[in-house]
Order: structure tokens, then C-alpha cells, then sequence
């Protein structure tokens, strides 16, 4: 099984990448990079508080949510995905979401 901090930087790493579309809107600069600074730690800080603790079925959940996100190309789609891929995540991880 793959170990959580590890499935938790495929989230961040998606993220980065919703960071890049959508900074195309320039009026969204600073909402966009806040979004991407919070949700980065608390991942993040999930990711160490369980780093030894395998949940089945996560990494396939993962997975699909990376997928997912690879295939939005509108910069407005991605900012609404700012934030439901962080709290998806969080609840795969059984986090709570905020």
C-alpha cells in the first residue's frame, strides 16, 4: 500500500495544477494562491499525522480524483475544484473537511 503523505502530494501536486489554470484569471490572483497555501497545509498536516496508517481502498480513491482533475481546462471550473478536491480528499482520508 502506498503510504498517505505520499497519496496526499498526488492532491497537492493536482492542485498545482488547478493553480495554473486558473491563474489565468487575473482578478482571482490572491483568492486563488490563499486557497492553494491553505488547503496545501492542511493536507499536509494530515498527511503527518498519520503517516504509518494504510485506509483501504484509499489509494484507487485517490486516483480517481487526480484523473478527474486532470481533465478541467476551464479556469473558472478550477477554482470551484480548489476546494472540492482538498475536502474530497480529506474525507477519503476520514479527515473532516471543514
Amino acid at each position: 500500500m502506498t503510504p498517505i503523505p505520499v497519496l496526499v502530494e498526488r492532491i497537492v501536486a493536482a492542485l498545482a495544477g488547478l493553480v495554473v489554470i486558473a491563474d489565468s484569471i487575473e482578478d482571482e490572483w490572491t483568492y486563488i494562491h490563499d486557497l492553494e497555501t491553505v488547503w496545501v497545509a492542511r493536507l499536509r498536516t494530515v498527511a503527518a499525522e498519520h503517516r504509518e496508517e494504510p485506509l483501504s481502498g484509499l489509494e484507487a480513491a485517490i486516483d480517481g480524483l487526480v484523473a478527474e482533475v486532470a481533465l478541467i481546462e476551464d479556469p473558472h471550473r478550477a477554482i470551484d475544484w480548489m476546494s472540492t478536491l482538498p475536502q474530497v480528499a480529506l474525507v477519503a482520508l476520514r479527515e473532516e473537511a471543514w
